[in-house]
């Protein structure tokens, strides 16, 4: 099995040294070196230096192999696919409507139920996918990004890791927040108990939320929250060291009837092989019951 691509250079984008366009595609280094090492990459048809201008209208044709990955086939037992939702598909990418009470992925072999399984089913046995590149908790519902080839992993990883990648969030915290603002304090591990973080725990690290508030019932507000960088439970945690939780939390919230209310609503993010091309954005549908719960 191999994964081919034949792209088009487009009209608007200027000409490029060969290797200077395929870095600017954020093909890894060490990929763009076995392209040209075994002339998997053509212009034209044809294999050329890789100093060579590429120009608008060139076609640049790709072919990569297993062996350019380290895990090329992902052990993923598929599983029922009733409940996979398809928000976004190409052949590349797969974006689905996660369910709540969904894992995302398998945390032991052979594991099944898990969000994942239910994906590889749905992909069948043509597709060597899926292959995730975000994840959301168990209980957290909304848009969630995958590749169906192992080709463009490193690309869009390092377009979620530049931030071209734009992830909001939707959430019902306890309280009246308002107005808009910007959550800065690094997290890290809580000392106390293995399964949280904290603002300035240990080992903490950077962190950002953008927060503005959008709706209002008695005791609870509706924010969009947009992250700019990615760590564990970082909304959750933000929102309750503000004096903030989400309803629903069964960390950092009292103690209640309501399920976590926190949906990843909105994707936006380049396409894989395009250099500064336009943006695609993916909405994820709000559950019906997101805005409705007990308030106990």
């Amino acid at each position: 099995m191999d994964w081919t691509y034949t792209i088009t250079i487009p009209s608007s984008q200027a000409p490029l040294p060969l290797r200077q366009l395929l870095s600017a595609w954020l093909i890894p280094k060490h990929l763009i070196h076995d392209l040209r090492i075994s002339q998997r990459v053509l212009v034209n048809g044809a294999y050329r230096s890789m100093n060579q201008l590429v120009m608008a209208g060139d076609t640049v044709h790709l072919t990569f192999l297993p062996a350019d990955f380290a895990e090329p086939f992902p052990d993923v037992d598929p599983d029922s696919a009733a409940t996979v939702a398809v928000l976004y598909e190409t052949t590349d990418l797969l974006i689905i409507n996660k369910t709540r009470g969904s894992k995302t992925h398998p945390n032991q072999p052979g594991e099944r139920g898990t969000t994942l399984n239910h994906v590889a089913a749905y992909l069948g046995d043509d597709e060597p996918g899926p292959y995730i590149l975000s994840r959301l908790d168990q209980e957290t519902t909304g848009a969630l990004m995958m590749t169906k080839t192992p080709a463009v992993v490193p690309i869009m990883v390092r377009n979620i890791a530049e931030k071209r990648v734009q992830r909001t969030y939707l959430a019902w915290v306890h309280g009246q927040l308002t107005g808009s603002g910007t959550f800065t304090d690094p997290i890290g591990r809580d000392p106390q108990d293995k399964r949280k973080r904290q603002v300035n725990g240990l080992n903490a690290q950077s962190a950002i939320t953008h927060y503005e508030a959008v709706d209002h019932q008695a005791n609870a507000t509706l924010v969009k929250l947009w992250l700019e960088t990615g760590r564990t439970h970082q909304l959750r945690v933000h929102l309750a060291a503000a004096g903030h939780p989400l309803i629903g939390d069964p960390l950092y919230a009292p103690i209640s009837q309501d399920r976590l209310r926190l949906h990843c609503w909105r994707l936006t993010f380049p396409q894989p092989f395009t250099v500064d091309g336009p943006l695609t954005t993916v909405t994820a549908p709000i559950p019906a019951d997101f805005g409705v719960f007990s308030g106990k």
